[in-house]
């Protein structure tokens, strides 16, 4: 064997250890070798993403990244991404495979939600009177004082049915009870109002704009515009779901996107103030509702969850991330220049013990976060 071709095998040695563009995931992302690789620069995916030839370039230990292979097999987890800067470093299951985001569709309408806030088309302070927003058996007099800023930071005191599930509206205190702005609750209904003004405003549907403002210029691989529609119960409420559907490599793309703050090659897609703005902390932790929401020690943006700076260790600086029914996570963390896509199969279930054994809970995904922070900083 010559030197080219031990230098060869060596490389694709180490990329079957870390599952790094595996054929498991169908990835035919480009390989680059070590020397070719600088990875402080950020880079971003073409057609396919540049794989990290050798992890332990990019500050990661190849064997704590074997160890991560081996516990994420005892998980619930269908797949997962791994980048620094835009290089592909670690690759779990098939991250071809499409799925629905659950939650994580209210993260990206928000990112679409920035061109036209930019432009003047939707503004934050317009109330759902002035909007001429109601719903089923109508709104009440102080519910509809809410802004579309309430909306989409989950504080518009606004406690009407939502025409689907998956929220904690089952804490919520009384209709009419709460002003606009003052008191924060995970509440399906504001995120569909928020899709319904959206809709109203740009004259445009959601599905549209993720594929032309996302789906289009970051260059999906899996995606299909036809798969998409609109789901719920129009009897409870009028403002549907929007549910979204797209691939682990896919969705990391989009996590890309706000690592960069809107930056994609030379085009800035959506504008970096409004990145700043989506996940800065407009509901800090004291202020999060119910109490088992306060103890995830996570804070509110635009539809993003943010970390607080103050009580988060090494690597989680500045970090934020979406999170979705069954284990749908996006995570970004600045600090380190990652961005970390997980998804899970969507399998039917009948009680809260079936669902434990579909699902990644949030405390699980964080040990798998954990694992990769460790492996990249210790």
């Amino acid at each position: 064997m010559n030197k080219l071709q031990k230098r060869l095998f060596f490389s694709i040695f180490l990329l079957i250890l870390s599952g790094c563009g595996t054929e498991d995931g169908v990835d035919s992302s480009v390989v680059k070798s070590a020397e070719d690789q600088n990875l402080d620069t950020i880079v971003w995916p073409n057609e396919n993403w540049d794989v990290v030839s050798n992890p332990e370039k990019a500050g990661f230990s190849q064997q704590e990244l074997a160890e991560l292979t081996e516990f994420l097999k005892t998980q619930n987890t269908q797949s997962m991404h791994v980048s620094i800067n835009g290089w592909q470093v670690y690759t779990y299951g098939d991250v071809t495979k499409v799925g629905y985001l659950a939650s994580v569709r209210k993260s990206l309408l928000a990112m679409m939600y920035g061109k036209y806030v930019k432009d003047g088309t939707i503004n934050l302070s317009s109330t759902l009177e002035e909007l001429g927003i109601d719903d089923v058996d109508g709104l009440l007099p102080i519910e509809k004082q809410a802004t579309v800023k309430n909306l989409i930071t989950a504080t518009s005191g606004i406690y009407h049915k939502a025409a689907n599930g998956g929220d904690n509206t089952a804490d919520a205190p009384e209709r009419g009870s709460q002003q606009p702005g003052s008191y924060y609750l995970y509440n399906n209904w504001d995120f569909n109002a928020s899709g319904t003004v959206f809709e109203k405003l740009t004259g445009k549907s959601i599905f549209q704009e993720l594929n032309d403002q996302l789906a289009v210029p970051l260059g999906f691989r899996e995606f299909d515009l036809s798969e998409h529609e609109k789901s719920g119960n129009p009897e409870r409420s009028q403002h549907l779901a929007y549910h979204m559907h797209i691939s682990a490599r896919d969705m990391a793309r989009v996590g890309h996107l706000m690592l960069t703050k809107g930056l994609w090659n030379d085009q800035q897609l959506i504008d970096s103030a409004w990145v700043d703005e989506m996940v800065f902390p407009h509901t800090q932790n004291q202020q999060m509702n119910p109490q088992s929401v306060r103890d995830t020690g996570l804070e509110y943006g635009y539809m993003w969850w943010v970390f607080d700076d103050d009580t988060t260790p090494e690597g989680f600086k500045g970090a934020y991330a979406g999170r979705g029914h069954f284990g749908q996570y996006l995570a970004v963390l600045p600090e380190l220049g990652m961005v970390i896509s997980h998804k899970t199969d969507r399998i039917s279930y009948k009680s809260p013990e079936e669902y434990a054994k579909v699902r990644v809970t949030w405390d699980q995904f964080m040990g798998i976060v954990n694992r990769l922070v460790a492996a990249k900083i210790n």
